[in-house]
């Protein structure tokens, strides 16, 4: 299991990350909201080891982030960034294959996780295909099958990061996404995701957590995160709050 504990985070003299507790738990998915500047990127960051929080302490099954040897902390967390700076002209077979660097399960392995992968982000039908000419949203679930092929095939003990893998996808691609992300929890994975959609949030997250300012606004439910009284002191927004017809989950309409 993945957790920060009473994280902080300074840049610049500005404090943007205070007193952040949570845990990333297995099978569950936990969902990130917050307006730009909150601290949400950063929060990724220092739960992937990528920034040393100023104070508190992340760990990885007990043990604390910063002592897993890379390769070892590789085949237990993995991450999507917002963005890639990937700008070789690979085909997209071995765009996911590098998600298999830290394992070493042989080429017939890997191949077929790398097939695998590719089916659970609805990107079957891109392989073989160069890199470089696919658009942004192809791309980006070329990704996601990377970070899963780095997993694969989940289960209990490992943590997967997302940050807004939804943005450049159309509505269809943003649901089969956060499908495979769900499935993927299903298999005893801990996921948290960083998203902008309060709806798709909604549905597809166990647990949410709201930042405003840096600090956790609130961490719950669906329906315990997403009043409107915090919805209009997090976001600004004036909101209905309802439940959705077949799903139940909490509905939110922008007044």
């Amino acid at each position: 299991m993945l957790c920060a504990e009473n994280i902080s985070v300074h840049r610049g003299g500005k404090q943007v990350l205070s007193a952040i507790d949570l845990q990333v738990r297995p099978g569950e998915v936990l969902g990130v909201l917050g307006p730009n500047g909150a601290g949400k990127s950063t929060l990724l960051s220092a739960l992937a080891g990528e920034l040393q929080p100023t104070t508190g302490r992340v760990s990885l099954d007990g043990r604390a982030l910063a002592d897993w040897p890379g390769a070892e902390r590789a085949r237990q967390l993995a991450v999507l960034p917002q963005a890639s700076t990937l700008n070789f002209a690979f085909r997209v077979e071995d765009v996911v294959g590098m998600g298999r660097l830290p394992h070493a399960t042989g080429l017939l392995r890997d191949t077929e996780v790398i097939a695998q992968a590719l089916a659970a982000a609805d990107a079957s039908h891109l392989a073989g295909r160069n890199y470089l000419e696919l658009s942004g949203g192809e791309r980006q679930r070329v990704h996601l099958a990377r970070v899963l092929a780095q997993l694969w095939p989940g289960g209990g003990g490992l943590t997967l990061l997302l940050d807004e893998p939804t943005s450049a996808l159309d509505p269809l691609h943003q649901h089969t996404t956060l499908r495979a992300v769900r499935e993927f929890a299903g298999h005893g994975c801990a996921v948290l995701v960083i998203l902008h959609d309060l709806n798709l949030a909604a549905r597809y997250c166990d647990r949410l957590l709201l930042l405003h300012e840096g600090r956790a606004h609130s961490c719950g439910t669906a329906a315990e995160a997403l009043t409107p009284a915090a919805l209009r002191q997090v976001f600004g927004l004036e909101v209905l709050v309802q439940r959705h017809p077949e799903r139940d989950h909490p509905l939110i309409i922008t007044r």
